[in-house]
């Protein structure tokens, strides 16, 4: 494959042209080949990961990870058991990536739903190694540096000043709807300890990053009564050395970014040419007013 890695002289955004994508199939031909005995799967598992095979980064740099051999579970449905055994693959997958010399970011996330382009209903995500610290965490890992740390952006204050962006705290890890969110139910997930990546968690606050996902996704899921089609993705710390050959650059603590795409029940909100051409987004629900209906939504 060939990967050509391009950068707009106008607008500086990083494009990744993969021509050989272009011949992935929409969707399987028959039977789910993530179901146990699927092309994918052809033995038993509980979670699994394996290289893509039609990959937008080359030499092994992009995976698929299954959450469960469950065709029709949800990540909520697995309960926290089953959701730690998906964050310790997160983990030893970043880890195992991240050591690589040719890896300088580990980018962990999840398409939900036809409309974010997930051809395969079967609870999955995706991993995908760059060689370079990506446009977007680089920018994170920038705002941190300048503010001296990420407390007021990742740590209590940033569920607002009487906590009223706040959705779920357990297990050392809280989520809330940021106060500038693109989003109309966006979220985000981080613990209350400065935790650079997925591998570096102890036990306890994988358990905590467990309970914290099963219950939003689930309370994104009651929200209106369906399944909610999103998008998710970590924001962990580079594992490049600093340019000079120092250390990992400092970055923000290991959090989670959760957008899902409804506005109301059935009703998509999209991202159109005024945002995209500004790239000012506009939201039409209050921050506050979504984290109060997540958190009624929150299941007994």
């Amino acid at each position: 494959m060939t990967v050509s890695r391009r950068t707009d002289p106008l607008s500086g955004t990083t494009t990744m042209v993969v021509a050989s994508r272009q011949s992935r199939p929409n969707l399987p031909d028959a039977g789910c080949p993530f179901c146990p005995g699927g092309i994918e799967a052809p033995g038993p598992y509980e979670v699994r990961s394996f290289p893509n095979r039609w990959p937008p980064l080359p030499d092994g740099r992009a995976e698929v990870v299954l959450y469960t051999p469950d065709h029709d579970a949800t990540f909520a449905s697995l309960g926290v058991e089953g959701a730690r055994r998906v964050v310790d693959l997160w983990a030893e997958r970043s880890g195992e990536l991240g050591a690589r010399h040719d890896v300088g970011y580990v980018l962990v996330f999840e398409n939900r739903g036809p409309q974010v382009g997930a051809t395969i209903a079967h609870p999955h995500g995706q991993i995908y190694a760059f060689g370079e610290v990506p446009p977007r965490p680089a920018a994170e890992v920038a705002m941190v540096r300048a503010a001296g740390s990420d407390e007021e952006a990742l740590g209590e204050p940033a569920a607002g000043p009487n906590g009223e962006r706040l959705v779920v705290a357990t297990g050392g890890w809280r989520a809330w709807v940021p106060w500038a969110a693109s989003w109309p139910y966006e979220l985000v997930v981080a613990p209350d300890d400065t935790h650079p990546d997925l591998p570096s968690l102890p036990g306890p606050a994988r358990d905590g990053l467990a309970a914290v996902l099963v219950a939003v996704l689930g309370e994104i899921d009651n929200l209106f009564d369906a399944t909610m089609p999103y998008m998710l993705w970590f924001h962990q710390r580079p594992f490049a050395p600093a340019p000079g050959g120092g250390p990992p650059d400092a970055a923000p603590r290991v959090h989670a970014h959760i957008c899902p795409l409804w506005r109301a029940a059935g009703v998509q909100r999209f991202v159109a040419a005024a945002e995209l051409g500004a790239e000012v987004f506009f939201n039409p629900v209050d921050p506050a007013d979504a984290a109060r209906q997540l958190r009624a939504a929150l299941a007994p």
